[in-house]
């Protein structure tokens, strides 16, 4: 769909090294479907789809995706019928908003929940199925200190994270203390032979708090921020396929 729009910016978003775009996909109700991979949306159901962009050059792909989903028509073709486009919502912030609004927690707690598969890669092609304090925040300190200014860029050490945050999986107990594990397509690449070959990865959803013992303002401001940042981002590789969407809350007092 953005190919039709803007091939140059299309190739930019799934090319770009930062990971600029962040799509959730279409969350909702769905049917199976005869293809492999695919999914059969229902008649009269309806689909949130959200989007989030960190690229320097933000304000050209945002127009866009703005000119792709609403402004050239209020639906979007698919194989079998359209989507009705309802409604449009955006909003913006900045990495010094952010970095100000997490000083304002004095004793915070982060939960996060995982929306859609969360794919960590820890080394090579090794991914975590499940959501250590170490690997979800290395994941939102990478993308963004690769999207910030300099001076805003945050250096956090993995010993501290590890030694001044505590991760608690499903704080609510609402789902029996587990989180559900996934192997899911995330591309599909030509071989040298000529053939395709499908490319999978692992990952996780659920939902996870982190608590901080005995940690320096410093770092929890830190990792307040960048989960802050991550509803923006998303979380692990693949973002811009689906995997990694997050929604934050963040409260006082533990």
């Amino acid at each position: 769909m953005l190919e039709d729009v803007d091939a140059e910016v299309s190739a930019h978003v799934h090319d770009s090294p930062l990971g600029s775009l962040h799509n959730s996909g279409l969350q909702g109700v769905f049917a199976d479907s005869d293809r492999d991979f695919h999914k059969t949306l229902l008649p009269d159901e309806e689909y949130q789809l959200t989007l989030g962009i960190v690229d320097p050059a933000d304000s050209e792909i945002f127009q866009t995706l703005v000119n792709a989903l609403v402004l050239q028509g209020d639906t979007i073709e698919l194989s079998h019928g359209s989507l009705q486009v309802d409604s449009f919502e955006s909003s913006n912030t900045t990495h010094e908003e952010l970095v100000a609004a997490a000083g304002e927690y004095e004793d915070p707690t982060i939960e996060l929940c995982f929306q859609t598969p969360t794919c960590i890669e820890l080394a090579g092609d090794v991914t975590t199925m499940f959501p250590s304090r170490w690997a979800v925040f290395n994941s939102l300190l990478g993308k963004w200190n690769r999207s910030c200014p300099e001076e805003l860029q945050l250096d956090v050490e993995k010993s501290a994270v590890e030694s001044q945050a505590i991760e608690k999986p499903d704080p609510e107990q609402q789902d029996g203390y587990c989180f559900d594990t996934h192997s899911l397509l995330v591309n599909r690449v030509e071989n040298d032979d000529g053939k395709t070959r499908n490319l999978f990865s692992q990952g996780f959803t659920g939902t996870c708090a982190y608590e901080f013992k005995n940690a320096d303002e410093s770092l929890r401001n830190a990792l307040v921020a960048v989960a802050l940042f991550g509803e923006y981002s998303g979380v692990g590789s693949s973002v811009a396929r689906g995997c990694g969407n997050v929604e934050v809350t963040v409260t006082n007092g533990g």
